[in-house]
């Protein structure tokens, strides 16, 4: 495990990188909201609230009218201009958990609209079955296709959504409704989102969102374990390429820590801290075939998600259990062929 020290170290170097105008940017420059805000959030955890408040600012300023934010930004300038569901609705588990590291009420309540114009947004892209199209392009048509790592984020966001608007008594009903109706489709009909298999955020983040819990969270932890952990190392980032990344390793040690499997979380951790660099930023991922690191780039979301998943182990912040109490309120009807649905897809 690794201490408050480097905790706060690893949350500097998010800090370091971040621009004049707020943003948090990836690697390569551009900036995307759902990294931004899971960058704001390993800041808040280690206290850095200048950093914070600034980037809260910047999300402010970039939300368009209809809710969401451009996919990237650069300099302030959207270079991609769809929006996606994802994006926007992690603002809500952002402002949640901001709110529940802070307890700053005035911060709340002054953030609170521009929550409720997110996840409307998102909500309004939901299908009559339950899943919710990953994006809405640059003229204002919905995609015609849902993403299934996206919509297990957004069940989660929803989830604070609700938890928002029922600390500052303002009732979103139709959030709930959209959260239920959504944890049910990711949990019986994984057939209605595009097939990303191959990659490892699409096995646990089911677990990770909230939507799947219990025995069926614990299969499906098992089902694909030897394709994706590699002993020693971390997960891979794909099922068919010899690397692992930081990132993913950390969400699934947020999972496991989720469904009360602590051993294996801490386990991964531990694995994951090769990656670590001298002044507490972390390599995204490494390729163990060619030994090196790849890319070779020392990304701002792994080190929030090594901040994260190092708070949920040893609760360094009250923020501590957002993974492991945002949840769907009972496990879901997981049997396709008795819940009534319209079939995903033949």
């Amino acid at each position: 495990m690794i201490g408050r020290e480097e905790v706060v170290r690893t949350a500097l170097s998010i800090a370091a990188i971040q621009q004049e105008d707020g943003g948090v940017p990836w690697p390569e420059g551009h900036v995307d909201a759902w990294n931004h805000v899971e960058c704001l959030m390993a800041m808040a955890v280690a206290g850095l609230e200048e950093p914070v408040r600034r980037g809260w600012e910047w999300l402010e300023r970039h939300q368009r009218e209809d809710g969401s934010w451009p996919m990237k930004l650069v300099g302030g300038a959207a270079v991609e201009e769809g929006g996606e569901t994802n994006h926007a609705a992690y603002v809500a588990a952002g402002l949640w958990h901001h709110h529940l590291v802070t307890g700053d009420q005035e911060a709340t309540e002054r953030r609170w609209p521009m929550v409720k114009a997110a996840l409307d947004y998102v909500a309004g892209l939901q299908t009559p079955r339950g899943e919710i199209v990953w994006e809405r392009d640059a003229r204002g048509r919905a995609s015609t296709y849902a993403l299934l790592t996206g919509c297990s984020s957004i069940h989660q966001a929803l989830r604070c959504g609700v938890l928002l608007a029922e600390r500052l008594g303002d009732p979103q009903p139709h959030w709930e409704l959209a959260a239920d109706r959504l944890a049910h489709v990711l949990a019986a009909h994984p057939e209605a989102f595009a097939d990303k298999s191959r990659f490892s955020m699409d096995w646990y983040y089911p677990v990770l969102g909230g939507a799947v819990r219990g025995a069926q969270a614990s299969e499906l932890v098992e089902r694909e374990w030897a394709t994706f952990v590699v002993p020693g190392l971390g997960i891979r980032c794909v099922s068919d390429e010899p690397w692992v990344t930081g990132a993913e390793t950390c969400e699934l040690v947020l999972a496991l820590d989720a469904l009360g499997d602590r051993e294996r979380a801490r386990r991964l951790f531990a694995d994951i801290q090769h990656l670590r660099h001298e002044d507490g930023s972390y390599w995204t991922g490494w390729q163990f075939a060619n030994r090196k690191h790849f890319p070779h780039e020392r990304s701002g979301y792994t080190a929030a998600a090594v901040v994260l998943a190092a708070d949920a182990l040893e609760g360094l912040s009250a923020g501590a259990g957002l993974f492991r109490d945002v949840s769907a309120p009972s496990v879901p009807p997981s049997d396709p062929d008795r819940c009534g649905c319209t079939p995903a897809r033949a």
